[in-house]
């Protein structure tokens, strides 16, 4: 946690709003305790950030602060790496104010919301970016003091995963073998293509044609590339897919079901 009187919001490089920054020039450069904490910090819904190679989107993150002697303002951003100092990320380049409403007329307590738009093309450039990010929240009180919490919050940032199936031969015959194939591929932010998964597990899964459900017949690990290949038998007729699970930094993927004819 940082605590600063509030004329060291300039060292946030523009990135808050100048509404309160000339009454922060106001406050001396010393330390000071603070009662200012931060709850409830969302980002996403709570849902991971998954992005291929020019996904765009918009990603909130939403907040409360509080503080005894009131919130002035408030702001969140999110970064990656192993400190601020040394990020290799930050988003947004120039972080706002959030937007605040007031719980009462003294603002002790503020609800908060930013929107951040993420562009994978122009903000993912290497893989290394994949994984959690840290949501850095700070508020100014009406004392014109500020704190920051460097970490506040997380979100999780995934390369889009993509697999593929194919089913053969069709039609076929009750009791010989299906052959399965397909690849798994996921956004490769270094190259800006997709390339091949390899050593991940993927379950091979059937549906029965009729049912709603599908059901795992076996688990088997992507090849070189990507690949993905085994067999079954025929039993009934209905829908063969592979279903990817997704790892900590890439997202799941399920590909549509192969309908095979059984005979």
């Amino acid at each position: 946690m940082r605590v600063r009187a509030a004329v060291a919001v300039v060292s946030l490089t523009t990135a808050l709003s100048a509404s309160f920054v000339p009454a922060a020039a106001q406050a001396a450069d010393r330390a000071a305790p603070s009662d200012t904490t931060f709850s409830h910090v969302v980002v996403n819904g709570g849902k991971d950030v998954v992005l291929g190679l020019t996904t765009r989107k918009t990603v909130t993150i939403t907040w409360q602060a509080t503080d005894p002697d009131g919130i002035v303002a408030s702001w969140a951003y999110l970064w990656h790496g192993p400190n601020t100092d040394d990020a290799d990320g930050n988003l947004p380049m120039y972080p706002p104010t959030g937007t605040c409403t007031a719980s009462s007329a003294d603002r002790t307590t503020v609800t908060c919301k930013v929107s951040i738009g993420v562009d994978a093309a122009r903000d993912f450039d290497h893989n290394g970016l994949a994984g959690t990010w840290n949501v850095l929240a700070g508020a100014q009180d009406a004392g014109d003091d500020w704190t920051e919490i460097d970490v506040a919050g997380t979100a999780h940032f995934k390369r889009y995963g993509k697999v593929t199936v194919n089913a053969s031969p069709e039609p076929v015959k009750k009791g010989r073998t299906i052959t399965v194939t397909g690849r798994l591929t996921r956004a490769n932010w270094d190259s800006g293509t997709y390339t091949g998964y390899r050593g991940q597990s993927v379950r091979l899964q059937f549906r029965k044609k009729g049912s709603t459900t599908y059901k795992t017949l076996k688990t088997i690990t992507s090849g070189g590339s990507g690949t993905l290949k085994t067999t079954t038998k025929a039993t009934a007729d209905g829908y063969f897919r592979f279903l990817f699970p997704g790892t900590a930094t890439t997202g799941p993927s399920t590909a549509a079901g192969d309908f095979v004819d059984v005979r």
